[in-house]
């Protein structure tokens, strides 16, 4: 069986980075590695399976592609129990954030990191074939 196991994000400075993830993301540090340009962290969320881990580069690279003239779209996103309340601790923290939009049933907004790196968080669509409990459905049945 395969599965996402950790998501690398490039950070230019560690202690900087690791601060404001563990206050804005709520993630915990299992470690650190390295030194200097190449040095890292791992992370885990207090819920789900996937790890985050920061590594350390010299300079700023995007986290984000460009999916259509300036539409740009981020490698991942997020789901959070109630994006609403998430959007408000991120702008009181002062985090930079995009406005929240609807569409297609979603509810959705970016928000960017000390190195500008934009992260989506979404909600889950009840009806969507993308919804947890449809995929876990789908899993299911496949074995």
């Amino acid at each position: 069986m395969i599965r996402i196991g950790s998501v690398f994000i490039p950070v230019t400075n560690l202690e900087k980075a690791t601060a404001w993830y563990e206050e804005n993301l709520s993630v915990k540090k299992i470690e650190e590695w390295g030194e200097g340009v190449g040095k890292g962290a791992g992370f885990y969320f207090p819920k789900g399976s996937t790890q985050l881990g920061l590594e350390q580069v010299e300079t700023s690279q995007s986290a984000e592609f460009r999916v259509q003239n300036e539409q740009k779209n981020s490698y991942f996103n997020f789901l959070v129990d109630d994006i609403y309340a998430f959007y408000q601790e991120l702008k009181s923290e002062g985090v930079r954030t995009s406005e929240i939009e609807k569409f297609g049933g979603m509810t959705c907004f970016d928000f960017y990191d000390p190195d500008g790196n934009p992260f989506s968080v979404v909600n889950e669509v009840k009806d969507s074939p993308f919804h947890s409990d449809q995929i876990k459905k789908l899993q299911t049945e496949t074995r």
